[in-house]
This record gives structure tokens, sequence and C-alpha cells, in this order.
């Protein structure tokens, strides 16, 4: 499959437009605390088991943001939407819509970018300043390119590489975001079968001290 360019790519970490987006009326419950200086999070998947160790010091706002969604369950049973070979792995749009739109009134503000978007690093995917707020993704390659466009990765896998390499990519950038977050996994068990997906994530401890790789 040919790749798309980066900055093709980055247009499709949109969320839903404005007139398509199905506003809550109050922002979603906090169901954890503030982010531990650090933690693992254990992906079981469709594939096998990824482990990825957060860094608050990488990106405090963020890793905060992924605490809460993970504590609450917020992953489990979604599917890697969007999967480019060679690229990137994105994941975030939970099968059950109304879960979306109130993540989506809630942004989090940028942190200062203190790593790069190497192979096996996590990002939240954005559109543009401030927009963070439920979609991520894996850089399943140095992405140096995407750095100063402020993508900045909240940790790294520590363990599962290769599961991530292996992830189901012939649909690359078909499914449709704004269809996902909608219609969740019916739209994509209907149209893309044969799509990975996330069973669960869970806390599982906290990592060693990161490598402070520029």
């Amino acid at each position: 499959m040919r790749l798309r360019s980066p900055t093709l790519l980055l247009a499709l970490f949109a969320t839903l437009p404005p007139a398509l987006a199905c506003k809550s009326e109050r922002a979603p419950e906090v169901v954890a605390g503030p982010a531990p200086d650090s933690f693992r999070v254990a992906l079981s998947t469709s594939k096998g088991d990824v482990v990825v160790a957060i860094y608050k010091a990488w990106s405090p706002h963020g890793a905060d943001r992924f605490y809460q969604l993970v504590s609450e369950g917020f992953f489990d049973d979604q599917r890697f939407f969007r999967v480019i070979p060679q690229y990137i792995a994105q994941f975030g749009a939970s099968a059950d819509p109304k879960k979306n739109d109130r993540w989506d009134d809630a942004k989090i503000p940028d942190d200062p970018r203190t790593q790069s978007n190497s192979r096996g690093t996590l990002s939240f995917a954005a559109e543009a300043p401030n927009t963070r707020s439920h979609q991520l993704f894996f850089n399943l390659k140095d992405n140096p390119k995407l750095d100063p466009q402020n993508f900045i990765p909240i940790g790294r896998v520590v363990d599962g590489m290769a599961v991530l390499d292996a992830l189901y990519d012939d649909y690359g950038d078909t499914p449709k975001y704004r269809l996902v977050a909608t219609l969740g996994n019916e739209y994509l068990h209907r149209m893309f079968p044969r799509m990975d997906y996330i069973k669960t994530a869970r806390v599982v401890g906290a990592p060693p001290p990161p490598a402070t790789k520029p």
C-alpha cells in the first residue's frame, strides 16, 4: 500500500467538524485523580499484549488525560481504526459514541514537547493547538517531521512493539472518523471486519525512570 505523506496524514487526525459534533451539556466526570509521575498501561489486543510506559515529565496534561481514560475503561473494545504501514497506528474512538461526545468537550492544553516522535512512542492526535482530547497514535517508525507540528509524546512502548507492527493495515486511512465516532463498532464490524482492536487497557504499575532521548 502506498504511504501517505506526513503533511497529508495530519489532516486525518482531526476530530469531528463543529457542525457534526454533538456537544454534551457537561464535561466528563473525573474518574481518577492526577496521574502518578510514571505508570504502565497494558493493552490486551487481538494481536497480543502491548505495554506502554507513560512519563508525566514528558507531558503532564497528556499523562493525566491518558490515566483518566484508561481508568474509566474508555479504550476497552476499541479498534485501531487507522493503521498506516510503517507510519502510525491510531486509536481513541470509543465503541460508545456518547463517550466520544463527552471527551470531545474536554480538550486539554498543549505541553512543551520534550521528546521526539520516535519509533514506539505514544502521542495524542490533535487538529490544532490545545485540541488534544481522546485520540492517540503509536509511532511505527521515527517520525521527526511530526515534532514541529507539536504532536507530543507521553510515553513509549516497553513490550510488544512486534504486536503493533503486526496490526492489520490494509484498510489504511479508509475508515472515516466521523462515522467511527457516531456509529462506533457497528460501522467498523460491518465495513472493516479484519480490523485489530484493544480488548482491555489497564494501569499495571510504575516503569523504570525514562531515558531522556531528545
